[in-house]
């Protein structure tokens, strides 16, 4: 019985790393909040694919790239996610805000755009809020649900606006030689954008599948340990 209890202290996080996840957890429920807000203001106001990005632009980078820091907190154990899966679903919306986004126009007005928000926005604000109320033992059994049920659709909707949004992107990519290296250079390395983005939509395919699974599963555990509760 005391090992137990002893696991169970250890897995704990100490009272300030539990104020810092509070108050990360706490702000990106906010942020994310805000976007969606946002966004449906723009769109409420007439506001069109042309104009959204110049509206949620800085919002999107800012709590996007700030994510990052939960593959810091995988991997030095602030919290018991692996630090594989982390980095797989962390990299795709980073390398779409950073990597496409900020480089193409095409991408921005892009339908696939709109996706990504409404899909990045409700999901993150349930799981960011779940996160939040999960560190003072205060979940309902209705965010929990919504928690690991909800990524059933919008799992799939905003992988479609990351590739609708990569797809719109690649004729400026192509044209522009955006990010693409030719032989002679200096570091004699040969290296083209365009195809590499098309190589990474392609492994959507295999990835999707695994991540999609992962989920999956720990649906099953989740909802299963609430019913014993």
């Amino acid at each position: 019985m005391a090992d137990k209890t002893q696991k169970i202290k250890k897995s704990e996080p100490s009272a300030l790393a539990k104020c810092y996840l509070l108050a990360y957890n706490g702000i990106q429920t906010l942020g994310w909040t805000y976007l969606l807000l946002n966004t449906a203001i723009h769109f409420l106001n007439r506001g069109t694919l042309d104009t959204l990005w110049p509206q949620i632009k800085w919002t999107v980078i800012i709590f996007q790239n700030a994510a990052v820091l939960e593959v810091l907190h995988a991997a030095i154990g602030l919290v018991p996610s692996g630090v594989f899966v982390v980095v797989m679903q962390v990299y795709s919306r980073v390398f779409l805000v950073c990597g496409i986004l900020l480089v193409t126009y095409g991408a921005t007005i892009s339908p696939g755009l709109a996706l990504c928000v409404l899909a990045w926005s409700v999901t993150e604000i349930i799981r960011y809020g779940y996160y939040t109320l999960n560190l003072v033992n205060f979940v309902p059994r209705s965010l929990l649900f919504l928690r690991y049920s909800t990524f059933i659709l919008l799992y799939p909707l905003g992988i479609t606006g990351e590739l609708l949004c990569m797809y719109h992107a690649l004729d400026e990519i192509a044209e522009k030689n955006i990010f693409t290296m030719t032989i002679p250079n200096e570091w004699n390395i040969l290296f083209n954008y365009y195809y590499f983005v098309i190589f990474y939509m392609i492994l959507y395919i295999p990835l999707f599948p695994v991540l999609f699974g992962h989920m999956m599963s720990q649906r099953k555990k989740m909802l299963n340990k609430c019913k014993t509760v």
